[in-house]
C-alpha cells in the first residue's frame, strides 16, 4: 500500500484534550505508509494531549487553522477526547474547514468524542456510524444511524468507538485514502 498512499497528505485537526492515542497511534500508522502528515491546531500553537486519565505529551503543530485549507490535503483525522471536541465543535473556523472535506468527497476519519464535530457541522443525517457510548444518542438525535460496531464506513467517512479500535479505524482509514474521493459525501 506504501506506493499508493506516497504523496499523499493528511491534516489531522485538534485542540488542547484531544485523547493522546488518538491522535499518535493515527499518525504513526499514516507516516509508516509513506503520507505525509499536518496536525493542525487552532491558533497554530503546540497542543497539549489527555492520555486517558491525564494530561499528557505536547504535541507541535505544523499549521494554525487559519493557515490550513482542504484543497492542501487528501483527508481530514478527528481525534477524540472529552475537551477536544467539546471546543472544536464550537468553532466556526473548524466546522469549515470539516465541511470543506466533506464538500469535496474526501475521505474524513473520527473516533471517540470527534463525531460531535460532524453533529455541530451537520454532517450526519442519514449517515451510519459510530462512536464511544456516550454520543450515540447525540448521534441519533442529529438524525444518524448508529451502530455499536469496531469501526464503520459510510460513503468515505470512517468513524470508530475508543482507542482500542484503533486498528480496525486506521486500517478503513488508509484504505479510504488509498480509494481517494467519494461522490457521495456531499454536506
Amino acid at each position: 500500500m506504501k506506493q499508493a498512499l506516497n504523496g499523499k497528505r493528511v491534516a489531522i485537526l485538534a485542540t488542547n484534550g484531544f485523547e493522546e492515542s488518538e491522535l499518535s497511534v493515527p499518525r504513526a500508522a499514516l507516516q509508516k505508509e509513506g503520507v505525509e502528515v499536518h496536525v493542525v491546531s487552532v491558533d497554530g500553537d503546540a497542543i497539549r494531549a489527555w492520555a486517558e486519565t491525564d494530561w499528557g505529551d505536547t504535541y507541535k503543530a505544523d499549521r494554525s487553522l487559519a493557515n490550513a485549507n482542504e484543497s492542501d490535503y487528501h483527508a481530514l483525522v478527528l481525534p477524540g477526547g472529552l475537551f477536544n471536541p467539546d471546543e472544536l465543535r464550537l468553532n466556526d473556523n473548524a466546522l469549515s474547514f470539516v465541511k470543506a472535506f466533506f464538500q469535496a468527497g474526501k475521505p474524513v476519519a473520527a473516533i471517540c468524542h470527534a463525531p460531535w464535530i460532524l453533529i455541530n457541522a451537520e454532517l450526519v443525517k442519514g449517515r451510519k456510524m459510530t462512536s464511544v457510548a456516550s454520543v450515540a444518542q447525540d448521534l441519533r438525535n442529529a438524525g444518524a444511524n448508529w451502530v455499536d460496531e469496531s469501526v464503520v464506513v459510510d460513503s468515505g467517512l470512517v468513524t470508530s468507538r475508543t482507542p482500542k479500535d484503533l486498528d480496525a479505524f486506521n486500517a478503513k482509514l488508509l484504505e479510504e485514502l488509498q480509494e481517494g474521493r467519494h461522490s457521495g459525501q456531499h454536506a
